[in-house]
């Protein structure tokens, strides 16, 4: 089946569930409140506790994330209003302005796939081509910026901590912005001020720290690993067709089955890129009814694991390859 016959099948799938809706939020908020609580009240008996509880909340605050994703697509409730205040709320805990990244991560899904299109919303990828003719200091540079320890631990610090704070991409694109942007900031400053008056610092560093930390590391891993596998696809604009990207340039990531709902099933990446209105609670129904879509661009926890060592794309074999690979491959 050709991707734009898939967009035709899964069309039905786009209708909110309100009541699914209530319950993933429930089901997501509640636990999160109270690992919060629970680590916060081991801090007066053992640090250990209080900060290996917060990691486990990670997952819960990736998960809140995820549901911000689906209020940006409008896609969580019927109501586009009411996901949008819910996506602003949740970007208070996500630290994410959440008109700015709405708007950016439009830019993503229109242009994915790309190559005369990158800049918002990818991983920095550039051609065998590209990456040889730059300098030595151009070519350390971009080895750099694909190394596992600044991609998963230094990139997800600076773009949620710092990058988050001003609206980049959009500082001329209007005042809604910059007051996403600054009204985010507020409600975070004001977050932070009570948690320290009632907890001192302890509580944001063995608590608040390590939580969103992890969350945004693991979240990094997330955007990395659904389009950055070896049998991606990355077109010039002349070749390149919006439903062929969404759906060969997207990994189906076949997660264990705790993982998989922790992440609210944003695995189905295929699927998502084809029909980004489909809320992430019914991701699974659509894998359930389709089985054809679970054989498509999937990858497996352990498989994924080895798609850090690519960091090149070969236009010749239209596959991403390693430094080593491209060094092989004749110019």
């Amino acid at each position: 089946m050709q991707p734009h016959d898939w967009s035709r099948v899964l069309a039905p799938y786009r209708k909110p569930i309100l009541s699914r809706a209530i319950f993933e939020l429930a089901v997501t908020l509640v636990p999160f409140s109270f690992l919060w609580a629970l680590a916060w009240a081991a801090l007066s008996f053992s640090t250990i506790l209080a900060v290996g509880t917060a990691l486990v909340n990670a997952g819960f605050l990736l998960r809140i994330f995820m549901i911000q994703h689906d209020c940006g697509h409008g896609s969580f409730l019927k109501s586009r209003a009411l996901g949008d205040w819910i996506g602003r709320f949740l970007g208070v805990l996500t630290l994410t302005p959440y008109d700015v990244w709405r708007r950016n991560h439009a830019t993503h899904h229109a242009a994915s796939g790309n190559l005369d299109q990158r800049g918002i919303g990818d991983i920095p990828t550039l051609t065998v081509k590209e990456y040889r003719a730059r300098s030595s200091i151009g070519r350390l540079q971009y080895r750099v910026l694909r190394h596992p320890l600044f991609l998963f631990v230094i990139a997800p610090i600076y773009i949620f901590f710092f990058q988050y704070r001003l609206p980049v991409g959009l500082m001329r694109a209007g005042l809604r912005y910059w007051l996403s942007a600054f009204g985010t900031n507020l409600m975070i400053a004001l977050l932070l001020a009570v948690l320290y008056r009632f907890g001192g610092m302890e509580v944001l560093i063995f608590v608040f720290l390590p939580t969103t930390m992890l969350a945004a590391s693991v979240g990094m891993w997330l955007f990395y690993i659904q389009h950055q596998f070896e049998e991606t696809a990355w077109e010039h604009d002349a070749d390149w067709n919006v439903q062929k990207a969404a759906f060969e340039g997207s990994s189906y990531y076949d997660l264990p089955r705790v993982l998989a709902w922790l992440t609210a099933d944003i695995g189905a990446h295929h699927v998502h890129h084809l029909a980004s209105r489909i809320p992430s609670y019914r991701l699974r129904e659509v894998l359930t009814e389709h089985d054809a879509l679970t054989q498509c661009q999937r990858l497996t926890l352990s498989e994924s694991l080895r798609c850090v060592r690519l960091h090149l794309w070969d236009e010749t074999a239209q596959r991403l390859v390693s430094f080593s690979e491209a060094r092989a491959t004749p110019a």
